[in-house]
């Protein structure tokens, strides 16, 4: 499972939140292509989608009877498209977490 897109908005968030506590923030962090928030969440999500399309049709293609369907490599994808949908949530109720807490925040 290719992580680099969730890698990069963990960037992002932590140097947004250094940001927001006046903290200078750290070079490290940053993305050296400069690739932008929106589009590394944007990423994720289709590799997410991409992940939960192609384990569906392999299993469609399994119980369809089709000889080249391997019941191990099925579960297998199975397994990483949940899997990536469970970080993709986890990520997600970050996100909202992260916003809720600055709602709430004293101006």
């Amino acid at each position: 499972m290719d992580t680099r897109g969730i890698e990069q908005m963990l960037s992002e968030l932590r140097s947004v939140s250094q940001a927001a506590q006046n903290k200078p923030v750290q070079g490290g962090d940053a993305p050296a292509g400069g690739v932008s928030f929106a589009d590394a969440l944007n990423n994720a999500l289709k590799d997410v989608s991409a992940a939960q399309k192609e384990a569906r049709g392999m299993a469609q293609d399994f119980s369809g009877g089709d000889p080249n369907a391997n019941l191990q490599d099925v579960m297998v994808n199975l397994q990483k498209a949940s899997l990536s949908f469970q970080q993709m949530v986890q990520v997600r109720n970050r996100l909202v977490s992260a916003y809720q807490d600055i709602m709430n925040m004293s101006v």
